[in-house]
């Protein structure tokens, strides 16, 4: 695995300042579900398990929710002010934690943080295409992922360690901290991160509903993007079962302890991670939905046998599935860029979003229903319900003909402004002289749009 190839896309110092603030925002993130772990239960006690299931269903909703109109204004307004915005939004929030004192309390506070998270979460997907060059945006997005995956391994494990040390309640500043570092790390970003859109766009509430929609039906109109969000369907089914009835497999059927659960959900993690890494490889030689197809069957796969094994082939098992889901999940990200002009960008992964956390809502109640009612056999019938729904997307949603790679981009190279650099930028540079920025390229070669959208060309 050339997993030097992996952080190429750091080479570019817009992305790297970008990256360095997503992971300081996913060390905050860490910090803020372990606090509210911590005091939930201070609060509720034995009941703290509903009261986090809870503020897990309200996170969801805000996705569903919110992420279409996030991805709207991301294609509106310059990306960096919705960025910086959502970091010092959820800084705020985040410090009125420490002076909680009832459970309703945590519910608002958790919405809140979750609407913004909403805006942010898109945003900044649809910012990763845009200041990568072609060759770059795969391994951007395969090295967001793998960040992502890597703390949400060793995250919970670090945010305890400072919990012990400085107090539970008082993490929250800590953490507070982390979303003013993110946001001083974007706004000083040069220039703007602003999409040029072909057309006038208004703000009126006629219009930002028909870009809602318009996210949608870009993603439900291309047959590679459905087959990914159908993918998605089949990972959540089945990541959910891993994630709500491993618990109670571990410490019930296995008779063993927390450790052992800590032990088999890193394995999930660390799978995930090492796929996230691997990603970005494969997709240089294989096709986007090889990658999501061969996903899906590694996590239905795994989960499978998962009902009668013991805790080292469990181990092992979820190390698998951990790969499948990140698997389909950077490939359908993925794919978004691949096939998208930039300029919609922005709605097509609030859409994305949106409709891939809609499947959770789904797939969460009923792994519940299989754990309460079928609990000795719970990971098989999850293994067969997300077999049946692969081979139907299979049979069904399996797209024929070339994929496509859009053939715009933005990046940064020195330049002067010639017949081939006519842009937008900031009124203190000279225009005749050589200088960098962020800038939008269209390639000299046609783009051409398939499976249901209209045939388009565009020129440089």
């Amino acid at each position: 695995m050339q997993i030097p190839q992996l952080f190429r896309s750091l080479r570019n110092p817009i992305f790297a300042r970008l990256y360095t603030a997503q992971t300081t925002n996913l060390l905050g993130d860490a910090l803020t579900w372990l606090g509210l772990a911590l005091l939930a239960f201070e609060l509720a006690g034995k009941d703290s398990a509903v009261v986090l299931s809870g503020a897990l269903t309200l996170r969801v909703t805000a996705f569903v929710l919110l992420s279409p109109f996030a991805g709207v204004l991301a294609d509106r307004l310059d990306r960096k002010t919705i960025l910086v915005t959502t970091h010092l939004a959820r800084m705020v929030i985040v410090s009125l934690l420490p002076f909680v004192n009832a459970v309703w309390q945590i519910y608002a506070i958790v919405f809140a943080l979750n609407v913004f998270y909403a805006f942010f979460t898109p945003t900044y997907q649809a910012t990763i295409p845009l200041v990568t060059g072609q060759e770059d945006y795969p391994q951007a997005i395969a090295l967001s992922s793998a960040t992502f995956q890597l703390l949400g391994v060793l995250g919970p494990g670090i945010a305890g360690a400072i919990a012990a040390f400085i107090g539970a309640r008082q993490v929250f500043f800590l953490d507070a901290l982390t979303f003013l570092i993110a946001a001083i790390l974007i706004i000083t970003l040069p220039g703007q991160l602003r999409v040029e859109q072909a057309t006038d766009r208004t703000s009126s509430s006629g219009r930002t509903w028909q870009d809602i929609r318009a996210g949608t039906t870009r993603l439900f109109a291309d047959s590679y993007l459905r087959y990914a969000l159908a993918m998605q369907l089949v990972a959540s089914v089945t990541g959910a079962q891993i994630l709500v009835n491993t618990v109670g497999y571990v410490q019930g059927a296995l008779k063993l302890g927390s450790i052992q659960y800590g032990w088999v959900m890193g394995a999930f993690g660390i799978g995930a991670t090492f796929a996230a890494a691997a990603v970005g490889v494969l997709g240089q030689r294989w096709a986007r939905t090889t990658v999501s197809l061969m996903g899906a069957i590694l996590i239905t796969i795994a989960l499978f046998p998962a009902s009668y094994v013991g805790l080292p082939l469990l181990l092992v098992l979820w190390l698998v599935a951990g790969a499948g889901q990140t698997f389909v999940n950077v490939s359908a990200q993925t794919l978004i860029a691949d096939r998208t002009p930039t300029e919609f960008q922005g709605r097509v992964y609030g859409a994305q979003f949106a409709w891939s956390h809609l499947w959770w809502v789904f797939s969460y109640p009923l792994a519940g229903w299989l754990g309460s009612h079928q609990k000795d056999v719970s990971f098989l019938y999850g293994s067969l319900i997300g077999l049946v729904l692969l081979v139907m997307t299979q049979l069904i949603l399996s797209p024929k003909g070339q994929e496509h790679v859009h053939e715009s981009y933005w990046h940064a190279h020195e330049h002067t402004h010639d017949e081939h650099h006519r842009h937008k930028h900031h009124p203190s540079i000279l225009v005749t002289e050589p200088h960098r920025h962020p800038h939008q390229h269209r390639s000299l070669r046609h783009a051409h749009a398939y499976s249901g959208l209209n045939h388009h060309h565009e020129h440089g």
